[in-house]
Parts: C-alpha cells; structure tokens; sequence
C-alpha cells in the first residue's frame, strides 16, 4: 500500500487545487502513471504514483485546496479493474424464494453509468471545473475542436443554450438573489485569485509610472512584407513583430541597464542576462513564459522560442522553469484590439513594454501630412530605481530601432 502525496512543487508554493482526478477508486495504476492534475498558482502539475497497484482511497475531491506533503490518495496491492463494476453479492442465489415485497427499480446504476461516461470525457481542467460548477454533464455537451476536446467556449455555450429543465420551485423570501437569473456567482480560480493578489501588491509595493511614445510602423512593415517568405523558407517559422521588438528592448536595455535590475532590500541588483517575459493569454488568466538569453538568439530562434511557449501556455503544459526568473516582459494588448493601455509590472521587474494595435492615422512627415500605420508604446516602470530620463531614453531607443529596422539588426 502507498500514499499519493502533494509533491514539493516550488520555493514558493505551498499549496494547490485538485483540478481533476485522473483516476478513480478501483481503477489500476502502474508505476509512474499520472494520478492527479494539481492546480497551482502558476501551472498545472501532473502528479505520477510511485508503486503500481489498485486506487483503493480518494481522500480529496476536485476542487479542495490541498497542502504540500498533504496525502490526497491511497495506492493498494492488486491487479484491479478499470471498470468498477459491482460484483453479484453471494446471498442472490438464496433469495429464490419469493421476496417479502417488490423492489422498487434501483437509480444507482444509472447514476453511475452517467459518472463513468463523463470520466470517459476528454475535457481541459477548466472545461471540468465551469461543468462542475454549472451542474453539466460533460458526456453531454457537443465539442467545437474536432478531436473531441471539451473546452470551456463549449461548456459556457451549452450551458447558455435553452435545456428542457424542470418547473422551477417558486420563489421565496430566502432564496438567493442568483436564482432569478440576474446575476451568476462564479468561484475565482486558484490561478486567478493569484494574478488578482499579486497585481495588487505591486500597486501597492511600487512606485509605478507609466511613459508613452509611438512608433511608425511603416519601414518595419515593409521590411517583414518583403522578407517574410524567405525567411519562412529559410526557418520554418513565420516572421512576426515580436521577434523585432524583443530584439528592440534587448537593445535598448543593454544602453539602460537600470531598467533591466529589481530591488533587494536597499539594494539594486542590475541583471546581466536578457531573459525576455512575453504575455500570453490563457483559457486560465494572464502567464508570462520566458525567452531565455534574447540577446544570444537570432530573430529565427526568438520567433520559434515565442511559437513554441505560446502553444504550451495554450495547452496547459507551462512548467515552472518557463516562467520563473524574467529580468524585463512584454505585453502585446494590440492583439485584442487595444489602442492604449498602463501594463502593471510583472512580480520584482521593475520595467514593463506594453504593445498596442496598429492604427493608421494622419502623421506630420516633413511639411506634408501623410497616413501612416502607428502604434502607441508604453513603457511602465518603478520610479524608486528608474528616473524619467531612463524611461523616456528607454522608450525612445525601442521607437527609433523600429523605425529603422536596419539598425535594429546591426544592433542584434
């Protein structure tokens, strides 16, 4: 017999949800087989067991928040089945004779079969946990993605769509103001209770200000409508704007380096690595995966590196080690449509480059007026390491090497 334990997950994590059991009481398990998907702050942890055996005990539910070194489950000796299926109880035979009085028709069987189609269900945690939460049945609901996957766009569509629910009971002085359908209650996630903790304590711990500029996005454009095919030929990955602006900002950090440091007590601790935070948003909230090393890569290997966080941020496979030790971040609110915007530092950073749509719009050139594709920057900073002078000159430097995009790759 073995006990399932909440594994040491990081420094700073003590604790996490159980997003969705993997298996059930009954069910076999062999060495190193995953078990339970955790829920922490920053990702989601698949938990293996360490003997093979039979799931005797679950002694958390999906949903319960649970400690490191917490005993969540226990593994017991035997083969198992994967079907949990009740045996016939040896007292049948003997009841030939005829029953004192009929037997009402049993629901538990249906119950169950109903339980095991939904654990049958392939379905994200969060797909899982809104399912739970709105009383759907996962089995039920019709999947977008054409493998078959639940996600929550499928969970809330069927969950807003008419159901030939029963007579609602009427209503009475005690019952809560969500049951007339004005409101809905929603539990914040695991996840999402941090993002909210941690943004407000950087409001509250900083001194934050925010500086803008703009940039011309013409030359840059240009520059990647032409080159864009070869490249791709040449790399196997697209060209985007991302792969210009982190080389931008490593440029620009190198000529501030106050901008790439954080605080430590009185001290100010000035990073020599450029290890580049780019936003991606998640069915989940707001991660910031990390392109390690920006300045030792090339515009080929940054693309790759940011195509290949994003799809794991996506999939909810982020691990720690993605995340953990950015010196400087990026946000790109352009993405959704976002003119202008103040990005809030990211954890002990001290600097934050916010992106913005494109937007073409009448611009002085010369003497003359012209329409062209602009695009407002914001540079968000802590005015406790960082002066005016740096942030202006910081948020300057990243507009001039966008606009001249030769240089930016001479400057690579």
């Amino acid at each position: 017999m073995a006990d399932i334990i909440v594994p040491e997950l990081a420094e700073s994590i003590t604790e996490g949800t159980i997003a969705q059991w993997l298996k059930q009481p009954g069910d076999t398990v062999e060495k190193g087989e995953f078990i339970v998907e955790l829920e922490t702050d920053k990702v989601n942890v698949e938990v293996i067991s360490e003997e093979a055996g039979v799931v005797s005990e679950l002694l958390a539910a999906e949903g319960d928040t649970v400690q490191v070194g917490q005993v969540i489950a226990v593994v017991g000796a035997g083969s198992g089945s994967n079907t949990s299926a009740p045996t016939a109880a040896p007292e049948a035979k003997e009841e030939t004779k005829a029953p004192e009085a009929p037997e009402a028709p049993k629901a538990a069987p249906v119950a169950e079969e109903t339980s095991s189609e939904q654990d049958r269900t392939i379905a994200s945690p969060a797909a899982r946990k809104l399912a739970r939460e709105k009383g759907i049945n996962l089995s039920e609901i019709s999947p977008v993605d054409p493998m078959g996957r639940v996600r929550v766009q499928d969970v809330s569509a069927h969950g807003s769509a008419p159901t030939p629910a029963k007579a609602a009971p009427a209503p009475t002085a005690s019952a809560p103001k969500e049951d007339d359908g004005r409101t809905t209650r929603e539990k914040m996630s695991r996840r999402r209770q941090t993002i909210a903790t941690r943004l407000l304590e950087v409001r509250q711990n900083t001194a934050m200000l925010t500086t803008f500029n703009e940039i011309d996005m013409t030359n840059v454009m240009a520059l990647r409508s032409r080159k864009k095919d070869q490249f791709f030929e040449q790399n196997d990955v697209r060209l985007g704007f991302m792969s210009f602006f982190t080389k931008a900002v490593v440029a620009a950090l190198k000529k501030y380096p106050y901008v790439n440091s954080q605080i430590d007590g009185t001290d100010i601790v000035k990073n020599n690595f450029y290890d580049i935070g780019i936003a991606v948003s998640t069915e989940g909230g707001l991660v910031v995966p990390i392109v390690r090393d920006a300045d030792r890569k090339n515009f080929a290997e940054i693309e790759a590196n940011i195509g290949e966080l994003a799809k794991k941020a996506r999939d909810n496979k982020l691990t720690l080690s993605d995340m953990s030790g950015g010196s400087f971040t990026i946000t790109n609110g352009g993405v959704f449509g976002s003119l202008m915007s103040t990005p809030i530092l990211n954890g002990t950073q001290v600097g934050i480059l916010g992106m913005h749509t494109i937007q073409k719009r009448p611009i002085a050139v010369g003497n003359e007026v012209e329409i062209r594709p602009m695009m407002y920057i914001a540079l968000s900073y802590d005015h406790r390491v960082i002066d005016g002078k740096d942030s202006v000159g910081f948020l300057k430097t990243v507009k001039e090497l966008l606009e001249s995009p030769e240089d930016l790759l001479l400057n690579s």
